[in-house]
């Protein structure tokens, strides 16, 4: 009797835990009697028609990749033009290799994917989707965090911890650059964690444009308060997703804005940090105040990580629950855990119903979470305004009372 099929794809950027959600789910599916193949190299090589990069996958190829970062089947991301033109040769393929399940692991553009796939196969094919996401925009129920966050933060901390260290020991402050496209969670998560003394997001930011001079002053002035309290050093935060938030023209005007294969910006590329020293940095020299400031960016170094002991558990969850979904003759679903169990949640009701794209879940400033964040930053308040403490500031940052408060009020109005 011929096995029914299961193929499993990888789509969108690394995230810490893909080998794990690979692993449970073939496991599972092979306990169950099913065959299972792994397409390397995502949806470029179902484009492509490509049988050579399909391979199967036995329980002792993945019994111990749990705990490892990367992908085994790697990853690629297809701009749309691509899908359009291919798109019959995808679903040519994987009827050719009698596909009767698909799991599919990735973010929004994965998720894209096999709603158009599902739609397209007109029940031939069922198919449940793996969300991930280090930057944890994904719209899940019960606010869980996508796979892969927990360690990206993890190790993001790290890094930062080590670098304020740094900090203190030669007297100098780093601007650094975190991933974070559309949403500022895995800054913040980090920020809080590592207790940077600020960290800035887009969701903070409310006006139609920001402008350059707007954050710079922000910065200075958590500068020149940690100077009044005779800190002379500090790590300050940055989401690339600020850049989304500026005017596109000044943006250019610092850096070269590349694209990525679905023609968005690359954010992760633009130096945050070193446009903000600059601009820092010479604002404070011509008041005679001399400081080294470093911009580093982090990121890449997060991706495909060894997942921590959290996201090791929750992706081995999720691979299960994924062929248990199939299995039981479901289809056209993402599979969450939510309060403690595992469900599904449907192609449509993850769906924005005015764009069709999945839902994007960003950072309620009004929340406790972030109120808890901004608390512990060190970061100019009214209250400095008062006369009892602006003559400090003043005096920190070599300007009159005046003109101090001329400069920097309108941040805090």
């Amino acid at each position: 009797m011929t096995k029914e099929v299961v193929a499993i794809v990888v789509g969108g950027g690394p995230a810490p835990g893909i080998n794990g959600v690979i692993s449970a789910a073939t496991i599972e599916a092979i306990n169950q009697g099913k065959e299972v193949i792994g397409i390397v190299g995502g949806f470029k090589t179902l484009f492509a028609g490509d049988r050579k990069n399909i391979i199967r996958l036995r329980i002792e190829d993945v019994s111990r990749i749990h705990t490892t970062g990367g992908s085994i089947l790697r990853t690629s991301r297809d701009p749309i033009e691509t899908a359009k033109d291919n798109f019959k040769t995808l679903i040519a393929t994987l009827r050719t290799l009698k596909v009767k399940y698909l799991i599919t692991i990735g973010g929004d553009g994965t998720a894209f994917m096999a709603r158009w796939i599902e739609r397209e196969s007109r029940g031939k094919i069922s198919i449940v989707h793996v969300p991930k996401t280090i930057d944890n925009d994904l719209y899940l129920p019960g606010g869980k965090s996508s796979f892969g966050y927990n360690t990206a933060r993890h190790w993001g901390v790290k890094i930062v911890k080590n670098l304020m260290e740094d900090a203190k020991t030669t007297g100098r402050w780093y601007f650094i650059s975190t991933m974070g496209r559309d949403a500022g969670h895995l800054a913040l998560g980090i920020g809080k964690a590592a207790g940077a003394p600020i960290t800035l997001i887009p969701e903070e930011f409310t006006e139609e444009k920001l402008s350059f001079r707007k954050v710079t002053d922000i910065l200075e002035g958590s500068i020149i308060k940690r100077f009044a309290m005779g800190k002379d050093h500090g790590v300050a935060i940055l989401a690339e997703g600020i850049s989304s938030k500026f005017d596109r023209p000044e943006l250019e005007c610092c850096e070269d804005i590349g694209k990525d294969e679905l023609g968005r910006i690359r954010f992760s590329e633009i130096q945050l940090g070193r446009i903000f020293r600059g601009l820092v940095r010479k604002n404070l020299e011509q008041r005679g105040i001399k400081l080294t400031i470093v911009h580093k960016n982090i990121g890449y170094e997060l991706r495909a990580a060894d997942p921590v002991p959290y996201d090791i558990e929750y992706t081995r969850d999720l691979g299960y629950g994924a062929v248990k979904f199939l299995s039981r003759g479901g289809t056209g679903a993402m599979i969450v855990y939510d309060e403690g169990k595992l469900r599904p949640v449907s192609f449509v009701e993850m769906a924005d119903p005015v764009t069709g794209k999945t839902r994007v879940k960003l950072v309620d400033i009004t929340a406790e979470a972030y109120e808890v964040g901004r608390q512990y930053m060190i970061r100019l308040e009214k209250e400095d305004f008062e006369p009892q403490n602006i003559q400090a500031l003043a005096k920190a940052a070599n300007m009159s009372v005046k003109d101090f408060r001329k400069r920097f009020f309108y941040l805090v109005e």
